[in-house]
Formats: structure tokens, C-alpha cells, sequence
């Protein structure tokens, strides 16, 4: 094992707080559950966490350096990202999506949209590649082993503990989203407050700096 027991349970323990910390991605799996059911919600984890290893993989190759030097890179992911999540947002709120679609999904967002919208919406926010390049060197030591392997062993122990966290709140929202999507009055209402919060989300990370 490259990494020291000690750093290893505090990078653990560290993590977890971070995670259950509600984010971006929490309240964005949250809103596919509450709209989708649990299969939906467990699908965007998935989706996040997707986009959480690119970014591991990119911060372990040393992209850090490029993305740094170029900040605009990182403006640009992020005006484009807040653009689709409004505009998912929009829509929700418009429920113009298809009856046949939200039959299929047991809600109003089948399982594979709700992935790739995880993978978008992780990948959008520049902010967790920030996180991982500052974070994750914090317990790499060269001497100890090869970096890389650092990186894949810390990388796969946070998105474990993301998908255990980020997964129990998107089940746990499709669970509740499904008795009440049984009305068609409170499915309208789960629709606009589910396409509210990822305005919201969008229009925070537009306005990150």
C-alpha cells in the first residue's frame, strides 16, 4: 500500500464531511429522484460521479497546469454548463416533456437522461476539478509509491463514499417523489420546484468566479 493507514483514515474522514455537506451535485440528484423515482436518482449519481472521475483521471495527469494557464477553459465549461441546466430548468417548470417518456421513467425523467444529464452537470461545475487538484495532492506523497497510484487509490475511495452518499439521498427522494407524483396536481408542483432548483443551480454557477 503507497499510502500511510494514518493518512488514509484522514482522508476518509475528511471526505465524508465534505460529502454530506449538501452541494451542487447532492441537490441536483436530489431533484432527479424527487422527479424520476429512485432509479432515476441513483442513475444521476452514477452521472456525477462519471464526471467526478474524468476529472480525478485529468487532475492525476496533471491538466491542472493547461487548465490553469488558460483560465478561460474553465469559463467557458462553466457559462455552458449554467446554460443547460436552466435550460433543463425551463422545461421542467413548462413540463412540456412527453407523457410517454414520464410513464416509462415511473416520473418525468427516464434513466438514461438522468445519467447523462449527472455526467453534464458534474463536468459543468470547474469548481470540483478545482477541488480535486487542491485536495487530493494533500495526501500524495512521491516518495512513498507511484502518483498515479495514489491518485487512483484516494480517487476511488471518494467516489465511493459519494456514490454511498449522493445515492442513499437520490433513492431516498425518488422513494417520497413516487407516492407523491401519484396526484397530478402535486406532480405539477414537484415538476416547478424540481426545475427551480436547477435554475437556481445554474444561475449560481454562471455566477461563480
Amino acid at each position: 500500500m503507497p499510502i500511510d493507514a494514518h493518512v488514509l483514515a484522514v482522508f476518509t474522514v475528511t471526505t465524508i464531511i465534505a460529502l454530506i455537506t449538501p452541494g451542487p451535485d447532492m441537490l441536483f440528484v436530489l431533484g432527479c429522484g424527487v422527479r424520476g423515482g429512485a432509479r432515476a436518482g441513483l442513475l444521476a449519481t452514477v452521472g456525477v460521479i462519471t464526471g467526478d472521475a474524468l476529472f480525478i483521471a485529468a487532475a492525476a495527469a496533471g491538466l491542472a497546469v493547461l487548465l490553469t494557464a488558460f483560465p478561460i477553459v474553465f469559463t467557458m465549461i462553466r457559462i455552458a454548463g449554467a446554460a443547460y441546466l436552466i435550460y433543463l430548468g425551463v422545461q421542467m417548470i413548462r413540463n412540456r416533456d412527453d407523457a410517454r417518456a414520464d410513464d416509462a421513467a415511473g416520473g418525468g425523467m427516464t434513466g438514461r437522461r438522468a445519467y447523462l444529464n449527472g455526467v453534464v452537470s458534474a463536468m459543468a461545475n470547474p469548481q470540483t476539478f478545482t477541488f480535486m487538484v487542491a485536495f487530493l495532492p494533500q495526501f500524495v506523497d512521491p516518495a512513498a509509491g507511484p502518483v498515479w497510484l495514489q491518485f487512483a487509490i484516494l480517487g476511488g475511495i471518494l467516489i465511493v463514499l459519494e456514490f454511498v452518499a449522493d445515492g442513499t439521498v437520490g433513492v431516498l427522494a425518488g422513494r417520497i417523489g413516487t407516492v407523491l407524483r401519484a396526484r397530478r396536481a402535486v406532480r405539477r408542483r414537484i415538476d416547478a420546484a424540481t426545475g427551480t432548483v436547477f435554475i437556481g443551480l445554474g444561475v449560481k454557477l454562471a455566477a461563480e468566479r
